[in-house]
């Protein structure tokens, strides 16, 4: 329990910067700053922003919480830096990795697209005989003695990181634990990843893969989350540190450690958590969020104040099936750099100029034209930012811009720069697309939620392209991921494979099965200190059609296991399947495949108190140029943190903050909203 008065604070660890939000737990009060991330080792960027928010507030008080978003997990994997992991299959197993699936990637040419080396390769997999049926009985009995040869073996090469993944090891995980205690006998303090624990569901492939992947990044972040408890316990700053998780939850250290893939999306995932609770505040529960950064834009759909979840997610070239925020990630940014193909065909990103050398107006040593150029040739961006502490080169961002695009396109400067822009925004709203049209969802049904450094810079436009009404621009948009981390509670799934093929399903077959997950559910609720009245469990179940080779997740209705909840459950399942792919096959027998318990836990959560009262003076602080349909007009810019709620700013206009710029585009106009946000009409 918390002592009122005391600090609730989250930590986001981004490529560049870590942001850190404070929260009053008796008041409310919400502080913010940022400080550069240290890649070599995390932990001392994160122990330096607790530091610089403490003085940011101006005394040291207790903290109470800490929440925390990390890359470690994600770097591992996306940069091949995890731990050198060994497999222990079934016989007949060990190439599951080589075949794959027969897919290619979405945008890869089918003709030269190489499959990438997989995480273990192949002279560090080892079968055992045993083998465990589909329905949990034992078929062949566990050869224990293969298994210590292999322990022994990876002992003698210096292995201490095993992965283990056996057939049918979710319906009877029993040869796993055997294999895990023969394993510690030999290599004692072994880093083992079942897939029993890990992902207890039904295919090889993509079972084997999120296990070897858990066990891949166990080293990095075991040794991460280590040295963070150790420098948290020298300054006595906290009793908790909880990290966010892919599903958009926060769990324990402990559980972190022994299940660190979980948290591969664990920042993506806390910014849509901090964008579902500004649409809520604004009065909006219906949202889709893109947050724009230097290198990337994440887009996730957010519907009824919850971010969408899907358990068929990638992290790089690899399948991870654990439940994640459903997103889609492409390389356009602030920093994305255009380029004139020998073609003549005009194309940005997602090759980044990054933070060094950066934008060519960064005055860095950039010479390439970039997003952020293309905006301030433009007049959409300040010639000085941070509040006033960073200047940008206008004549360093027209020179790339003309030497690069506008000479070889014969265009001049500004049509060059505007191409830009409409290519960038083009590559963004086909990736809002693929999370609502593609998932059988009206994006104009939805108001857009513009959030990162550049996210506000783009917002408008967007919306525009889309038909969509409104555009939502939060506080503090540059921080809005360690916003949501404070918004975050506890959250854990649990799953298992138990296929009823129907038309007859097995009604205490699948009420036990519930029964089962239920239990863990609770055991891990209790287990992380979470009383009975703040916890809640929701169930799920993946369907589909006899004969097809996927499935659609479907909430269970309630939790009782009857025909009358079957024949509801199947009639969602149907309604989906036609949402998604127009039509539905009511005369077909449905099956049930995987059950799913998800375990939530409510955190004590202060009240967010009503923004601070606005700065004195005049909110237009400046006119410059803006340039608006095919000619520049004048165009205030206005101080954002002076203007209070109700105020109504009609575009063009633009509206300047420490962390990003607003543009309103002509015909647009932009109101205050009690709750912080600026409401764009589009």
């Amino acid at each position: 329990m918390m002592r009122s008065g005391d600090l609730l604070l989250g930590i986001d660890i981004g490529g560049t910067f870590t942001d850190i939000v404070a929260l009053d737990t008796a008041t409310g009060q919400r502080w913010s700053t940022k400080t550069p991330t240290t890649p070599h080792d995390q932990s001392e960027g994160f122990i330096a922003g607790v530091d610089k928010i403490l003085d940011t507030i101006g005394e040291r008080r207790p903290i109470a919480q800490i929440l925390h978003g990390t890359t470690v997990a994600t770097n591992a994997i996306l940069e091949g830096k995890g731990g050198t992991a060994a497999l222990i299959t079934s016989e007949g197993f060990r190439h599951v990795l080589e075949i794959g699936r027969h897919d290619i990637p979405r945008k890869a040419n089918m003709f030269s697209w190489v499959k990438p080396a997989r995480p273990v390769p192949a002279k560090r997999i080892v079968e055992v005989a045993g083998r465990i049926d589909v329905d949990g009985a034992e078929h062949v009995p566990l050869d224990e003695a293969a298994v210590r040869a292999a322990a022994e073996a990876f002992a003698a090469e210096g292995l201490d990181t095993i992965a283990v993944c056996l057939i049918h090891a979710y319906a009877n995980p029993a040869h796993e634990r055997r294999v895990a205690e023969i394993v510690r006998e030999v290599i004692p303090g072994a880093l083992i990843s079942l897939s029993s624990d890990v992902l207890p569901v039904f295919r090889e492939y993509e079972r084997s893969m999120v296990t070897i992947l858990n066990a891949y990044v166990m080293p990095p972040v075991s040794r991460y989350v280590g040295r963070l408890g150790a420098r948290i316990a020298e300054t006595g700053a906290t009793r908790s540190l909880l990290l966010m998780n892919s599903g958009g939850g926060v769990m324990s250290a402990a559980t972190a450690g022994s299940e660190p893939v979980q948290t591969a999306l664990s920042g993506p995932a806390a910014g849509a958590l901090g964008a579902a609770a500004t649409g809520l505040a604004a009065g909006r529960p219906d949202v889709i969020s893109i947050d724009i950064g230097g290198t990337s834009a994440d887009v996730t759909l957010i519907k009824d104040g919850r971010p969408t979840i899907t358990k068929r997610g990638t992290i790089g070239e690899w399948p991870v099936h654990t439940p994640m925020v459903d997103m889609v990630t492409i390389g356009a940014g602030g920093g994305s750099i255009a380029r004139v193909t020998d073609g003549g065909s005009l194309t940005v990103g997602p090759e980044s100029a990054g933070a060094v050398p950066g934008p060519a107006c960064y005055g860095r040593g950039g010479t390439l034209p970039t997003v952020s150029d293309a905006h301030l040739v433009l007049g959409r961006l300040c010639p000085h930012l941070l509040d006033d502490a960073m200047a940008l080169d206008v004549e360093a961002a027209r020179r790339a811009v003309h030497d690069h695009v506008a000479a070889p396109l014969g265009l001049t400067v500004e049509r060059a720069a505007e191409g830009i822009l409409e290519v960038i925004n083009n590559a963004m709203v086909g990736a809002i697309r693929l999370v609502s049209v593609e998932r059988g969802l009206d994006p104009r049904d939805f108001a857009l939620l513009a959030f990162g450094g550049a996210g506000p810079l783009h917002g408008p436009a967007l919306a525009r392209l889309l038909g969509m009404s409104s555009v939502i621009v939060p506080p503090n948009p540059g921080v809005l991921s360690a916003v949501g981390l404070t918004v975050a509670d506890l959250r854990n799934d649990f799953s298992l494979t138990c296929v009823e093929r129907g038309p007859d399903h097995d009604l205490a077959r699948l009420a036990a099965t519930f029964a089962g997950l239920e239990d863990k559910a609770r055991s891990w609720l209790a287990s992380e200190g979470i009383a009975e009245g703040a916890s809640r469990t929701e169930w799920e179940a993946s369907l589909r059609y006899r004969h097809q080779g996927f499935e659609l997740a479907i909430p269970w209705p309630g939790h009782e296991v009857g025909a009358a909840a079957l024949a509801e459950l199947f009639e969602a399942f149907h309604q989906t399947h036609e949402r998604l792919y127009t039509f539905a096959q009511r005369d077909t027998p449905v099956e049930i495949v995987t059950l799913s318990v998800t375990a939530h836990g409510r955190l004590d959560r202060p009240e967010v108190a009503t923004p601070a009262g606005v700065r004195e003076g005049d909110p237009i602080v400046a006119r410059q140029p803006l340039w608006s349909g095919g000619r520049f007009v004048d165009c205030p810019v206005y101080d954002r943190a002076r203007l209070a709620a109700g105020t109504r700013v009609e575009g063009p206009a633009i509206l300047r903050q420490l962390d990003t710029t607003t543009v309103i585009e002509a015909g647009q106009s932009a109101s205050i909203h009690p709750s912080g946000s600026a409401i764009v009409t589009v």
